[in-house]
């Protein structure tokens, strides 16, 4: 039985300090059940906590660690640039290095402007929208989470699904007056809401695969009918890659499933594990951004050379032929060996995956959608969460979220992870 002392006396001091004994919700174990491990080192595929315990990780600080903790050159960059100066507010040439590395990578980007989070970019990405088109209202889709902007706290996954929210207190009616709902997969339902409100529509905003309701792919031609359907009416296209950005492929969600939005948000792997998020899309559009145009943004830390000297490494990293090959074999595998240890326990599971994204639901159909990924037993995630937890895997604390898989996971963590969850899927029966 592991020991987890140190890591509940540092959490009972973090509750008299902030609120939940946390600086965002699910980090704090409430779906799961108990206390949460305090984290104090990581090292490739693998954390340990405070009390010493190690775990094979696939949490992976929920996206951005595509190479793995601390990765032996983006800890060197990272001292050279601190050695240099944490922060200008001033244009650096590491900022015009990065945005070229975006723009020559991802297919529909043409110019972008870097922020300090994903929220930020989903944030500027429909303020540019609705400025571009003069129309006010947004479609998204129930169980995509792009932060929590107020507009978009409607029917949101991640942590908003982990804690059953059906939006967040403090939003005013007002901010979500202009924000159109459709279910994730539904072209049908999509095209009724354009036959009806099509001419106040500035942008659908969507994650090419949904990950913060679970991992849940698109329906085969499901991207390309909203790519047509927005053209059609004039309105934009926007994709939040802030974790399928150079997750999935070189060019993200877009390069994999071949249709190009008008805006993408991006986030995680370009920052190497510092804050960042970005916006881009079609120069006419970005020229809309000031000091280009009317559309005000702006930030102190926005393009911080810290952050982008780590992403430019990470993103040459990922350059590397058959990075994504290795990833996407690596994702398939753990896949399939998880269902075949859950049809061998008679476990009801059900695993998704894409690339190196995946999620095990606990219903035995895969969902298509946010109604579909509610249905899965969060309670028996729970008792499998704690079983993998004490065998020394760290998962998602949180039915409704991504795993993350790394270059750094090595054929040994496949392996015992399937082995952990042989006994887990059995013990959550």
């Amino acid at each position: 039985m592991r020991s987890h002392e140190r890591s509940r006396a540092i959490f009972a001091q973090a509750q008299g300090l902030m609120p939940g004994g946390v600086n965002s919700p699910v980090r704090a174990f409430r779906a799961v059940g108990g206390d949460p491990v305090v984290m104090a080192l990581g090292r490739g595929a693998h954390v340990w906590d405070a009390d010493g315990n190690e775990y094979i990780d696939y949490v992976g600080s929920w996206g951005p660690l595509i190479l793995g903790h601390a990765h032996p050159s983006v800890v060197q960059i990272l001292q050279k640039a601190a050695e240099r100066g944490a922060s200008f507010g001033a244009l650096t040439e590491l900022e015009v290095e990065m945005a070229r590395l975006v723009c020559d990578a991802v297919p529909s980007i043409e110019a972008v402007r870097f922020v300090n989070s994903g929220t930020e970019a989903t944030m500027s990405a429909l303020r540019v929208a609705r400025a571009f088109t003069g129309r006010d209202k947004i479609l998204k889709f129930e169980g995509c989470y792009h932060g929590h902007v107020d507009a978009l706290l409607a029917k949101a996954g991640s942590g908003v699904a982990t804690l059953g929210l059906p939006d967040s207190a403090g939003v005013p009616v007002a901010a979500t007056a202009d924000t159109l709902l459709a279910p994730y997969n539904d072209g049908d339902a999509v095209r009724a809401i354009f036959a009806e409100r099509g001419d106040e529509i500035a942008a659908v905003i969507i994650e090419p695969v949904a990950a913060n309701m679970g991992v849940v792919p698109p329906r085969p031609r499901f991207l390309q009918e909203l790519r047509a359907i927005t053209e059609q009416a004039g309105a934009l296209l926007i994709f939040d890659e802030v974790i399928t950005g150079f997750r999935l492929a070189p060019g993200g969600a877009q390069m994999y499933y071949g249709v190009l939005p008008d805006l993408t948000c991006l986030g995680k792997i370009i920052g190497g594990g510092l804050p960042v998020g970005a916006y881009g899309g079609r120069a006419d559009v970005m020229a809309l951004v000031a000091p280009s145009g009317p559309v005000y943004q702006a930030g102190t830390l926005s393009g911080n050379p810290m952050a982008m000297a780590a992403g430019i490494v990470t993103l040459r990293i990922l350059q590397n032929e058959g990075v994504y090959r290795g990833l996407d074999a690596m994702g398939a595998e753990l896949a399939g060996r998880l269902r075949e240890a859950a049809v061998q326990a008679e476990a009801a599971v059900s695993v998704t995956q894409v690339g190196s994204l995946l999620t095990v639901f606990f219903c035995a159909e895969a969902p298509a959608d946010y109604d579909g990924a509610k249905r899965a037993d969060a309670g028996r995630y729970a008792k499998f969460f704690s079983s993998m937890l004490e065998a020394g895997v760290y998962l998602p604390p949180s039915q409704y979220e991504a795993w993350f898989l790394s270059l750094a996971h090595q054929q040994r963590d496949i392996d015992a992870t399937v082995e952990a969850a042989r006994a887990a899927f059995a013990a959550s029966r």
